[in-house]
């Protein structure tokens, strides 16, 4: 089974499309699929749009009433998907934005390396073949600059994005021993992205990443993206002891 996990905020013009296309890609893949979203305190017509969408697809909506950040909803929606797969070990979960920026075509790219042993499969924006907006190329050089540290014990080029599947497994060891009332991603943004690969790297036997392409352009509303709350955000794991070897599975 993969698992669609896509978080959303006031995303009523793109998230039903993106929806229906991932049932077009995942359809022609030919795997067990759901999409699970969480509606994080929306306040358009998101909810709307995805009770029209429940009918005609295999979707589970989490919602807050409440905003939580990005952060908190993708753990919200990878706790609920660890909750309720019946087959860890082969289970997946792809996190996906609900703007339209990440193609769902990418999903399959993504599921068929973890189908080949990885427990962790990130995309990478490094080679793009759309420009990144520029506030978006300067924040990453900042962050590059000012992390390097960071960046350099990364186990992939591109610890920013958040377009990744992981084997559902490697989440259930990482939140064993979490309470369930206790923050797993503490941190927002891209920071988030870069503090949950380091809590499932060690969980995780092989990590390897695709090449994407984002496509800013075609985002049907304007960018929530600060560059300098971002590099912020991102200046807290700066000295932090990120990156550890993985652990060997034990039989």
């Amino acid at each position: 089974m993969i698992y669609v996990c896509i978080p959303v905020h006031d995303e009523a013009a793109t998230v039903g499309v993106l929806m229906w296309k991932a049932r077009r890609v995942l359809g022609e893949f030919g795997r067990d699929y759901r999409i699970v979203v969480h509606d994080d305190a929306s306040t358009d017509d998101t909810p709307a749009v995805l009770e029209r969408y429940r009918r005609k697809l295999p979707l589970t909506v989490l919602r807050s009433e409440q905003r939580l950040g990005y952060g908190r909803s993708v753990e919200r929606l990878l706790r609920h998907v660890v909750d309720v797969a019946a087959y860890p070990k082969r289970d997946a979960a792809v996190v996906i934005q609900g703007d339209f920026t990440e193609d769902p075509e990418a999903i399959v790219s993504l599921v068929r390396v973890l189908e080949g042993g990885a427990d962790i499969v990130a995309g990478s924006t490094g080679t793009t073949e759309h420009p990144l907006p520029r506030g978006r190329r300067v924040a990453r050089w900042l962050a590059r600059t000012a992390l390097a540290g960071v960046f350099r014990g990364a186990p992939v080029s591109d610890p920013l994005s958040g377009l990744r599947a992981y084997r559902l497994i490697v989440l259930k060891k990482a939140l064993r021993d979490v309470a369930p009332h206790d923050a797993f991603v503490r941190c927002d943004g891209w920071a988030a992205d870069v503090e949950l690969l380091a809590r499932l790297v060690p969980h995780a036997r092989r990590v390897e990443e695709v090449p994407l392409s984002p496509r800013y352009d075609l985002r049907a509303r304007p960018s929530r993206f600060r560059p300098a709350r971002a590099v912020l955000s991102l200046a807290r794991l700066a000295g932090r002891s990120l990156w550890t070897p993985p652990r060997p599975e034990v039989a």
